[in-house]
């Protein structure tokens, strides 16, 4: 078998089919491998006119169809599978070939493969991939990582099949060293939960307190779509909420299972923030929201449970100006959040990501691509360094315009009896950033008292504690 191949894909159910099928469309030749080779055959015969493939049955023609250095893109489960392939392939493979593993693995696994393959000389490219089946085919976000020599090799042929944005720039950067790609993609997962809830959220409130038909929503949604709240999942909302049941003759959503299910990034996001003392409010309760959904019994249990009167609601069309304030002022939250989890994890591994970088491929291609990443990006372009986004004098204002009309979003929700978690927290995480006192301080004295956990006094340095029996004087610890 001739070495032809620029690139091979193992690994060929929908995700990896279609990637394989982008980079032959884009001029490359492409090796594909599956373990069961019907995939393979399956895709020779569907989509084989698209481009020049080699269809191999075994690991070692796989191997031997790739040209040097030889670059192997998994598309298998994250865990166990992946795993077993690269023990597969590894052997086969000389220094400075390379392994790109493009499932949703955790950052600690990639860290783990990278140290262990390059002891062999070989490249490990943990690399995020979003998109959905239609990014992958069509042109997804790539988020790799990995060494500064595997992406001089292999980041054209990214580029290549990335999306593009408007300004037409690849959606696609070497993001940084070992797991800084599926880090930076579990962030992005993370904030893709967070801008969901909140879109549901508003939908519950143009529902339930205004009182419009799903239909009606539909509607609202495609005009905030035009503006300043223009994304992909603004738009793909207003499909689903147009969508009417062929069997029923009802609104879609109102046939579906209201139980949100989840594949586990968005709670790495949550977990690992944890980790790094990163307060990702917002993220962690839409991923709590999805939880909550899924607890049937529970909510079944529950319902007799009393709840407010309703009261009048004032002029529906101004609740919905209302509401279209609140969720951007809470989407520009999230966001904050999963940049700073970013900031966070890039220093703790020295990854040195650039998080304009960051912000300019996640603006097409990907579920939470939207207009105003254009400006995120122009904002730590203009200050590599900025602390927040909310430090960034355009945010800042555009919160302080709308923190009025999210504040009384929030009270007429209260009211209604709406659960609004994620307008909550994100209003609750702007409070606090804004306050110039915290209760941390009663809290830091309680610990004193039962753990002698010591304090820091705001008017001189060192760490102090009270002995809280007797005269309580206070000892320099």
């Amino acid at each position: 078998m001739s070495t032809s191949a620029q690139i091979g894909v193992t690994g060929l159910a929908v995700m990896g089919r279609n990637l394989a099928r982008n980079f032959a469309r884009n001029g490359y030749t492409v090796a594909v491998h599956n373990r069961t080779v019907a995939r393979t055959n399956a895709l020779m015969e569907e989509f084989g006119h698209e481009g020049e493939f080699v269809a191999t049955e075994t690991a070692k023609e796989f191997v031997a169809a790739l040209e040097r250095p030889r670059r192997l893109m998994i598309m298998v489960k994250a865990g166990e599978p992946t795993d077993t392939v690269i023990q597969e392939f590894a052997p086969l493979l000389e220094p400075g070939d390379m392994i790109i593993d493009g499932g949703n693995a955790h950052f600690a696994d990639t860290r783990r493969r990278e140290r262990a393959l390059r002891e062999q000389g070989i490249h490990f490219v943990g690399t995020g991939v979003s998109g959905g089946e239609e990014g992958a085919l069509h042109g997804p976000s790539i988020m790799p990582g990995g060494s500064k020599e595997s992406y001089e090799s292999l980041g054209p042929m990214l580029e290549k099949i990335s999306a593009k944005a408007n300004d037409g720039a690849p959606c696609v950067t070497h993001v940084g060293p070992d797991g800084a790609g599926h880090f930076v993609k579990m962030v992005h997962n993370g904030i893709e939960y967070a801008d969901m809830q909140l879109i549901g959220e508003a939908y519950q409130l143009l529902r339930d307190v205004a009182g419009y038909s799903p239909a009606q929503i539909a509607d609202i949604f495609r005009t905030w779509n035009t503006g300043r709240l223009d994304s992909y999942l603004i738009e793909i909302t207003a499909e689903v909420l147009s969508h009417v049941d062929a069997a029923t003759g009802k609104p879609f959503v109102d046939i579906v299972e209201d139980r949100a299910e989840q594949k586990g990034t968005g709670r790495w996001t949550v977990q690992i923030a944890l980790d790094l003392g990163v307060p990702v409010s917002g993220i962690a309760e839409a991923v709590f929201a999805r939880s909550l959904s899924g607890h049937a019994d529970l909510r079944a249990a529950s319902r007799g449970l009393a709840g407010p009167k309703a009261t009048q609601l004032g002029e529906a069309a101004a609740f919905a100006d209302r509401v279209e304030q609140a969720l951007y002022a809470s989407k520009i939250v999230s966001y904050t959040q999963g940049f700073h989890e970013i900031t966070a994890g890039s220093t703790e591994y020295d990854w040195n990501i650039d998080l304009g970088a960051v912000a300019s491929i996640w603006r097409g291609g990907c579920i939470i691509r939207a207009a105003f990443l254009d400006r995120i990006r122009a904002a730590y372009d203009a200050r590599p360094d900025l602390p927040s986004l909310l430090s960034d004098e355009t945010f800042a204002q555009e919160i302080a315009a709308a923190q009025d009309d999210w504040r009384e979003v929030l009270v007429a929700a209260t009211r209604q009896g709406v659960p609004t978690p994620g307008f909550s927290a994100a209003l609750a995480y702007y409070d606090a950033l804004r306050a110039e006192r915290l209760p941390a301080a009663l809290t830091q004295g309680q610990r004193d008292f039962f753990g002698a956990h010591t304090y820091r006094r705001t008017d001189r340095e060192g760490s102090f504690h009270t002995l809280w029996g007797g005269d309580r004087s206070e000892v320099e610890a």
